[in-house]
């Protein structure tokens, strides 16, 4: 088997997603930083994000692809073995749906932190020009620092981190700790003894949250060390078996705290940004977790609802009424849309 070719940092959250998987999956890659990918002469991607996976198309030629959610389920249908999503048709999709959320939303709380306290922009701004460019001269260094520090700073509103939604960003990841640390004490992954998906979803934002960035590591470390750890174990699961998945008449009790999270602060954030645009408007104000709520739209997170709804709507009628049961009472039941 061709080892699979990838660019990416360890400083992005969705390269750690895709390397973490592999690993698990037993699947060979090589992974390319810096320039690497030109010096050999792989197509560019046509919006530059990482990790960029490159793949043959049917004539065999490498295409660039970047985003983590369908590459893996490109992946679960390449490779055989360890899969890495739940065999029941309606955990698959609440897997689908855990997975968004922390693509999404968690990620919201990784790119605040970041770029919003002093202490953690000098170190993200010192580390992260240094993983793409270790021969990097002083000079060279200090400049890149100032450039990435100055655009990602620049950038904090697209994610919908301002002086209005901060306390809600910082209660929400305050929040998901206490519920990982909940779960993750009774069972190993989200969907009982094996890693799915929405586990490496979860692990990649919490390696910068947990295990890089200052603030929010501090507050890791007080609130549910178990966390820490957890994103530690998770990060190279190649030696692990592959348990089992948890016996779906469990999942909706396991899993409510944290579906009533994401119905708590990701399905309004979905909703309000998709009504938004609908009606042409270029920001969002909705409430979420009860405090005033204001961003810029996104139209990549409106594709984001049409295929949670295109995902919901491939399963038959008895498993659409089984995700309706696990998620009645959560408000996720408010992102399925007739």
């Amino acid at each position: 088997m061709q080892p699979i070719k990838l660019k990416g940092v360890p400083g992005s959250p969705y390269t750690r997603k895709m390397l973490a998987y592999l690993r698990y999956r037993h699947i060979p890659y090589e992974l390319l930083i810096g320039n690497q990918d030109e010096a050999l002469g792989l197509p560019q991607p046509k919006v530059q994000l990482l990790p960029t996976v490159y793949l043959p198309n049917d004539t065999g030629e490498l295409e660039a692809h970047v985003d983590s959610t369908p590459l893996m389920r490109r992946f679960e249908h390449m490779h055989a073995g360890r899969e890495a999503i739940p065999d029941d048709p309606a955990l698959a999709f609440v897997n689908y749906l855990i997975e968004d959320y922390a693509d999404e939303w968690l990620t919201k709380a990784m790119f605040h932190y970041r770029w919003h306290y002093e202490a953690d922009i000098d170190m993200a701004g010192t580390v992260l020009p240094l993983w793409s460019a270790l021969q990097a001269s002083p000079e060279q260094h200090r400049a890149r620092k100032a450039l990435i520090a100055e655009r990602q700073i620049s950038r904090l509103y697209v994610v919908g981190s301002n002086n209005i939604t901060a306390s809600v960003i910082e209660a929400s990841y305050e929040r998901i700790l206490g519920i990982l640390d909940r779960l993750i004490a009774a069972q190993r992954f989200v969907f009982g003894a094996r890693p799915a998906t929405a586990d490496f979803a979860l692990y990649a934002q919490l390696t910068q949250l947990t295990r890089f960035d200052p603030t929010p590591s501090a507050l890791c470390l007080k609130i549910a060390p178990r966390v820490g750890a957890w994103t530690d174990i998770v990060d190279d699961l190649s030696g692990q078996p592959a348990g089992a998945w948890i016996c779906a008449q469990d999942a909706a009790a396991s899993l409510q705290e944290l579906l009533c999270e994401i119905g708590r602060t990701h399905a309004p954030a979905l909703l309000a940004n998709a009504q938004a645009m609908q009606a042409g408007e270029q920001t969002m104000h909705t409430t979420i977790d009860g405090a005033p709520w204001t961003q810029p739209v996104f139209p990549y997170q409106a594709k984001c609802l049409q295929w949670i709804n295109e995902a919901y709507q491939s399963l038959d009628a008895s498993h659409r009424q089984r995700v309706l049961q696990m998620l009645d009472g959560t408000n996720c039941e408010t992102l399925l849309i007739d």
